[in-house]
């Protein structure tokens, strides 16, 4: 989901909070949470900075360490008014260690949630599961990666027409138990009855 001030108003206009990822493109909102939190981490003891939360995997010779910082004082940031519901700012920075590579990543948001840093960390994290599951999925039944459709707006239709098919597939596939999302795609192309019973479930 992108970071949309419309898509923070829905969400708070239902009573519900955000985890917003920060992109390039929303001005200088990310240089600037970015220049605040990593200024502010590097200090020994931060005032700025509310709480903290580490996590650590380990599993088939690689360990991630991933920890999250949220600062809650937002009145430096100016365009905190224009997104409905802002509470915090925060960072999450991943070290991963595969033998003697060590490669560091560090993302910024913006949350409704207040300055609890594991909810936020975990919040990111379940988002990132479902968002990997769901491209694995798509590349296994749709080949996605392999699309060359780039012309004009032609990916994103495309995109969007694998999503409804996808949701099709998935809700037909209760009465297709022993039927994997990629078998019940081909059986759609092969018979009228099966299309039928797949349209018929979702519609």
């Amino acid at each position: 989901m992108g970071c949309q001030k419309a898509i923070a108003e829905k969400i708070h206009q239902k009573k519900a909070d955000y985890v917003l990822a920060l992109k390039g493109n929303q001005g200088h909102l990310s240089e600037d949470v970015q220049l605040f939190l990593e200024t502010e981490v590097t200090k020994e003891s931060s005032p700025k900075i509310d709480d903290r939360y580490q996590e650590l995997d380990k599993g088939h010779g690689r360990l991630e360490k991933r920890i999250c910082i949220v600062s809650s004082q937002l009145e430096w940031l100016e365009q905190k008014a224009k997104w409905p519901g802002l509470k915090t700012v925060a960072m999450i920075e991943e070290t991963r260690e595969i033998g003697d590579k060590v490669s560091i990543e560090r993302r910024f948001f913006i949350s409704s949630l207040p300055a609890n840093a594991k909810q936020i960390a975990l919040s990111v994290r379940a988002h990132w599961l479902i968002e990997n599951a769901l491209h694995w999925t798509l590349d296994v039944v749709f080949n996605e990666d392999k699309s060359c459709v780039r012309k004009e707006n032609a990916g994103q239709n495309m995109a969007m027409m694998r999503h409804i098919v996808f949701n099709m597939l998935s809700n037909a596939k209760k009465q297709f138990k022993d039927v994997g999302l990629k078998a019940l795609r081909k059986k759609a192309a092969w018979g009228d009855s099966t299309l039928d019973l797949i349209l018929r479930q979702y519609f």
